[in-house]
Parts: structure tokens; C-alpha cells; sequence
């Protein structure tokens, strides 16, 4: 989002999101086939959170046609911090991976984790990982895969939304496209062969980049 916003400076904020959406979509589908042939998981409730984040998307999309998502970095700033400095401090955190069938647990976490995708987008992975974890018992690996199913169906339901509206650049998001797939693919090759332990540190790297990230637009204003 940020290299989109500063290569398209004069691009309405919906269509910078769209386009970002266009893309990412093919990417996360990708990774989450990958797992779902070598990851188990709780799949009734992985499914149940997919359907109510992809209904939760679409209205965090229709939101963000008509809102400055600007003013809510404050406080995705104070959520990643949170969700970073938890798993900081807590080693066994995400280590045991019980994976149980909640499924009304997993749709409270689609549908609010969704919403906010649609709407905002950054940190989702990170609080979709966080939310399996603690509510489907999974360890990192698998909450990784998990986040990467419902990802997928809150991008493509963002997708049909901006698509309705004409706010997605289909020149820039299918070549983005391509090297989204390539790059899920091969990250997901990895993890599955690391493990969870791996992914926790990369969990924790990623969270401390957006952080950074998003304290810097802050400042910026």
C-alpha cells in the first residue's frame, strides 16, 4: 500500500485500495491451496470465518469509498503494539497447535477481522493469525494458514465491491498479480518447511515493520 500510494500520488484512496486488492487476492488464494493439501486444520470454522470476513470485507469496502481511513491509524498503531509486544513476551504463545472446531468463534473473527480489511488493510494477516490462535487453538503455522483462506475471501469480495465502483487499475494490479502469486507461493514452500517456530519470527518481524510504518504516518500526519 505505501509503494502504491506513493507511485499513484493523484489516485483517488479507493482506487489505490482496489488496485492493491486486484492483486492481492491471487497471491493469498495461492498460498492458502498450498496449505490446505499439508496443513490441518479446524475447517469448518476456518470455512465459517472466510464467509462472514468476505461479507465483512464487502462492507468495510462500500465504508472506505466515503471515509478518510487515515484517522484510524492511531489506533491500528495501539492494536499492532499490542498483538507485537504479546508475543513478544509470551515464548510458548502460538506453540501448540489443538486446532478445535469453534465456529461461531470463527465467524465473530471473520466478520470483524474482514470488516477491517476492507476498510483499512494493514495488519490484517498479523490480527487474523492472532485471532486464530486464540480462538481455534492452532499454532502459528497453521493460524498462518488459516489467515491465509480467509484472506483470500475477504480480498475478493473488497474486489467486487471496488470493482462495481471502477476503483481498481487492472494495468498495474495484474502484473502485481503475477509476482503476488510467486511470492505466497514461495513463502508458503518455506514456512511448511520451518515450521511454525520460523513463522512466529517472521510474525514478529513483519509486525514490527507496520508498526514502524504506521507511527511514521501518524507523525506525518
Amino acid at each position: 500500500m505505501p509503494a502504491l500510494f506513493a507511485l499513484m500520488p493523484d489516485t483517488p484512496a479507493a482506487t489505490v485500495l482496489g488496485t492493491n486488492k486486484g492483486a492481492a487476492f491471487w497471491g493469498t488464494a495461492a498460498a492458502a491451496l498450498r496449505y490446505a493439501r499439508t496443513v490441518p486444520l479446524p475447517w469448518r470454522s476456518v470455512g465459517l470465518a472466510a464467509g462472514s470476513a468476505g461479507l465483512g470485507s464487502a462492507g468495510g469496502a462500500a465504508v472506505a469509498r466515503h471515509l478518510d481511513t487515515g484517522v484510524l491509524k492511531p489506533a491500528v498503531l495501539v492494536a499492532l503494539l499490542v498483538v507485537a509486544g504479546f508475543t513478544l513476551l509470551r515464548p510458548d504463545f502460538g506453540k501448540l497447535a489443538k486446532g478445535v472446531e469453534r465456529p461461531m468463534a470463527g465467524m465473530l473473527v471473520g466478520a470483524a477481522i474482514g470488516f477491517y480489511d476492507g476498510m483499512i488493510g494493514p495488519g490484517t494477516g498479523t490480527f487474523l493469525i492472532v485471532g486464530f490462535i486464540f480462538t481455534l487453538g492452532l499454532d502459528f503455522l497453521g493460524a498462518s494458514a488459516g489467515a491465509k483462506a480467509v484472506n483470500a475471501a475477504t480480498n475478493l469480495a473488497a474486489i467486487a465491491v471496488f470493482a462495481w465502483g471502477g476503483n481498481i487499475r487492472w494495468e498495474w494490479s495484474a502484473p502485481m498479480a503475477v509476482c503476488s502469486v510467486a511470492g505466497n507461493l514461495l513463502g508458503a514452500k518455506i514456512a511448511l518447511a520451518r515450521g511454525s517456530s520460523w513463522v512466529r519470527l517472521v510474525f514478529l518481524a513483519v509486525s514490527g515493520v507496520l508498526v514502524a510504518k504506521l507511527a511514521l504516518d501518524v507523525v506525518q500526519g
